[in-house]
């Protein structure tokens, strides 16, 4: 078998393995949450929402204690990007979104104001340990804010009755303890496959560390996002698909990048300040316009689904014509 083919496998046995054991590290957390007396609505304003970015944060931290922390950047701007292009596109032009949760509207500003801070940091081309430690600081903050929130939040209101809904059940100790421990090795193995293959399959197509992370890296573990947006969107829980792109850029910017800085930080190449960083920009501020509109329904429609869509299919392009 050839080294390429082999890597190949090692990526898709790396992400099938990862989203499952993400989904099981999730289910063992949030049961021993429950045993500790925690309420639904703040596990799933923390764990469970958390845990669609679990396959992002294992994967970067890997490639940054590798040394290759432009691929652990890459895959944070990259998955923030396929957040929003891709798969709000996707959910979008499946469904029209509607956005009406208050919890989501006080979240908005703090997605933008995350994407410029992480903008800010890298723009010098340069990630340091001090500012991976403040970003982590400030996804500290940020946590405790939501629980704030979510306490506070009108008992009405659709994001935390859908939120709280999708908590997973409790289950007896022992078996909690267990499905996290083996989710948590799992998560730690197949990040470490994925890694391996992703980084063979650059050198054999000439892909730089942040082109992989921005692509084979990125769309994989934004796989969990989709199919939690789609079967959101589905079952009619609009305000809980557009919570789990939000949370997850949130989490991407503070958490995914800042341990991957702390980690190793490190130089970085000057496309992800020059252009990445302002495609991911530019991405956020399109979906808050999209969802914020005086004097009609706040909604996404299908037209605009298609847009984000074929602004992916844009990106996808300019990185890879950019090779040649």
């Amino acid at each position: 078998m050839s080294p390429l083919l082999l890597a190949i496998i090692f990526v898709i046995v790396g992400l099938v393995l990862l989203l499952w054991s993400a989904d099981r590290f999730v289910f063992g957390a949030s049961s021993l949450a429950r045993s500790a007396g925690i309420s639904p609505m703040v596990i799933g304003l923390t764990i469970v929402a958390m845990g669609s970015s679990a396959p992002e944060m294992l994967v970067s931290a890997n490639a940054a204690w590798h040394g290759r922390l432009d691929t652990s950047v890459g895959n944070a701007l990259g998955s923030n990007i396929t957040n929003i292009l891709l798969v709000i596109g996707a959910a979008a032009l499946l469904k029209p979104i509607a956005v009406s949760s208050l919890t989501l509207k006080r979240e908005y500003p703090l997605v933008l104001f995350c994407t410029l801070l992480g903008y800010y940091f890298i723009a010098d081309n340069n990630l340091t340990r001090p500012e991976g430690i403040a970003l982590l600081l400030t996804f500290s903050a940020f946590l405790v804010l939501m629980v704030y929130l979510g306490q506070h939040a009108d008992k009405d209101d659709p994001l935390i009755t859908e939120m709280t809904a999708e908590t997973p059940e409790y289950a007896p100790l022992p078996k909690a303890l267990s499905w996290l421990i083996i989710g948590l090795i799992l998560l730690l193995a197949s990040s470490q496959l994925l890694v391996h293959g992703a980084v063979t399959i650059a050198k054999y197509a000439g892909l730089s560390d942040l082109v992989i992370g921005l692509t084979i890296i990125a769309i994989g573990t934004s796989l969990p996002e989709l199919a939690a947006s789609i079967i959101g969107i589905l079952k009619g829980e609009d305000d809980l698909a557009i919570g789990n792109i939000i949370g997850s850029n949130i989490f991407n910017i503070l958490a995914v990048m800042g341990l991957g800085a702390v980690i190793h930080p490190a130089v970085l190449d000057p496309m992800a300040g020059s252009r990445d960083s302002y495609v991911m920009i530019g991405a956020t501020l399109l979906m808050l316009l999209m969802s914020f509109r005086l004097n009609k329904v706040r909604r996404i429609n299908r037209l605009e689904g298609l847009l984000l869509l074929s602004g992916f299919v844009g990106y996808q392009y300019l990185l890879f014509t950019s090779l040649a």
